[in-house]
């Protein structure tokens, strides 16, 4: 969900992802960089901190061998890819005291949190920047919450392989960038297209 190609999209790629992501860019924080702020504050004895170290690098050396390998279907790549991230999550799961995975559990919470009250005040200043009115805020809210809720049931459906969870985020993407079309107004969809060119300029000039 990265790309942007248009304001509109940009538009739904926040309201569909205000809260979720994210597994993502959450504005869009990479899953590592997730990983490691919902670890921060957990103290790890060195053996652990070793074994960490070996198991990110053992998992880093399969991905490489498994980019390298030109004789597999896409399918094939898909599923051991899967299964890579799947045993890094085992082997992750084992090294953890039970203490420490309450406190994991706990930081994601507080994360999830934070989250929350930053895509409030994103929606806040949007509201403002497009003059959007409160009937449409409201439609919008709506939709982002329901959204997350399919978001939140598609990620923790265990009968679905990762490709197709993928499959149907991309899925419920479009529907929301379709309904952001029924909400806003044209006027409201360029304003919000200039605003983005603007982003783009400014961030080349740093």
């Amino acid at each position: 969900m990265k790309q942007i190609v248009t304001g509109m999209l940009a538009l739904a790629t926040f309201i569909f992802t205000a809260n979720a992501q994210q597994p993502g860019k959450m504005k869009h924080h990479k899953p590592q960089h997730q990983m490691g702020m919902a670890m921060k504050g957990i103290n790890f004895s060195d053996a652990q901190k070793a074994q960490m170290k070996a198991n990110r690098e053992s998992t880093k050396k399969q991905m490489m061998e498994l980019n390298k390998n030109e004789n597999i279907t896409v399918k094939e790549f898909k599923a051991r890819k899967e299964a890579i991230h799947k045993s890094q999550k085992e082997q992750m799961d084992k090294l953890l005291t039970p203490e420490q995975k309450n406190q994991l559990a706990q930081n994601k919470i507080e994360q999830q949190q934070k989250r929350q009250q930053h895509s409030a005040k994103r929606m806040d200043k949007m509201k403002a920047n497009l003059n959007l009115s409160d009937d449409q805020m409201n439609q919008l809210k709506a939709n982002r919450d329901a959204s997350q809720a399919k978001v939140k049931a598609i990620k923790e459906n265990n009968q679905l392989s990762q490709s197709q969870k993928k499959e149907q985020l991309m899925a419920l993407k479009e529907t929301q960038k379709k309904t952001l079309n029924q909400v806003l107004t044209p006027e409201q969809i360029s304003k919000m297209e200039e605003m983005k060119k603007n982003r783009m300029e400014k961030s080349r000039r740093k």
